[in-house]
């Protein structure tokens, strides 16, 4: 049975003429656009309004990506992506009613989510949609795990040239693409550029590094999460960011190649279904990512005070260890 509400815009695609991921990529851009205009301009009284027509667009856009994973079988990201309309529901009603009794510090809080969530998605879609941006990302990660791992001892690799996953299906490489290299123009497949790793032996070994394996989604949320406070100046700021891009990016090239070494020596291990790449990459390797940036975000907390603040207001009073009638008085 196909998901409704992907199915009912995928028919509206089809009506005005345009892909279905066209479609969900101008949801997305029109909602992280609002966010970011309710960000700049929140002490105008319409900004909450505009941020709850932000909030429902960006919770439909990740919800549209949840098919995908389902497909692929991640269920990490079959969670996260799933539950992102209801939760932009929620946050557009609380954005919108004035009378759910929120103080005027979880306000301020919503306020600096709207920018982390706008500073966080936006420069990754530039990157996604900018193909000289995109490879470039992609090459670095690469290279990273393959001096990581000739670097441990782990083997000899070898990278490939970058290939183009068409949307029709086949693969062709970036040498005979004829797209715009400045802009994204035409959908891509699932693995959009990507480049393939072999042995030095010349032997291929079936992984492939794309856009997602960069850390770039990991490292952005940090970046919107400390750009956007407002109040702290930005010497402060940029401590915070120059302790927590590099370590991601170090952290993501240990993971990216234990999963090619895993992958590789044990590509006979199976478990209730699952190959060890299929394991290490959408268990193992998600459960360990979540740990360091809950670490990592712990260690930012003592520099940055008001990003934890920002966090607390953000949960339930009781999960705040609050009362009701304390967090209103």
């Amino acid at each position: 049975m196909e998901e409704p509400i992907g199915a009912a815009l995928a028919a509206i695609a089809d009506s005005i003429g345009i892909s279905g991921e066209a479609l969900r990529l101008l949801i997305g851009i029109i909602g992280m656009t609002l966010l970011a205009i309710s960000f700049a301009r929140s002490s105008d009284g319409w900004s909450g309004r505009v941020a709850g027509s932000g909030w429902i667009l960006l919770g439909l856009f990740i919800y549209l990506l949840s098919e995908y994973y389902v497909k692929i079988g991640d269920p990490v990201l079959v969670l996260m992506t799933a539950t992102a309309l209801p939760g932009g529901i929620a946050l557009a009603w609380f954005e919108i009613d004035k009378n759910s009794q929120l103080s005027s510090e979880t306000r301020q809080s919503l306020v600096w989510f709207r920018g982390m969530v706008a500073w966080s998605m936006i420069p990754y879609h530039v990157v996604y949609c900018i193909p000289y941006l995109n490879i470039a990302f992609v090459m670095l990660t690469a290279h990273s795990a393959e001096w990581m791992l000739e670097f441990v001892g782990l083997g000899s690799y070898t990278m490939g040239e970058v290939m183009v996953d068409l949307q029709n299906g086949g693969e062709i490489p970036l040498s005979e693409w004829n797209g715009n290299m400045l802009l994204l123009t035409q959908p891509l497949g699932d693995g959009g550029f990507f480049i393939p790793m072999y042995h030095e032996t010349g032997e291929e070994v079936n992984i492939g590094f794309i856009l997602s394996c960069s850390g770039l989604q990991s490292m952005i949320i940090f970046v919107g999460a400390i750009v956007a406070l407002q109040t702290v100046p930005w010497n402060r700021r940029m401590r915070g960011l120059l302790i927590s891009i590099p370590t991601i990016h170090i952290l993501n090239t240990f993971r990216n190649a234990g999963i090619v070494w895993l992958s590789d020596q044990y590509q006979n291990w199976e478990f209730l279904g699952l190959s060890m790449f299929d394991f290490a990459h959408s268990y193992a390797a998600k459960a360990a990512s979540l740990f360091a940036m809950f670490l990592l975000a712990v260690a930012l907390f003592d520099m940055l005070p008001e990003l934890h603040r920002n966090i607390m207001q953000l949960l339930p009073r009781k999960l705040r260890g609050e009362s009701k009638s304390s967090a209103s008085s």
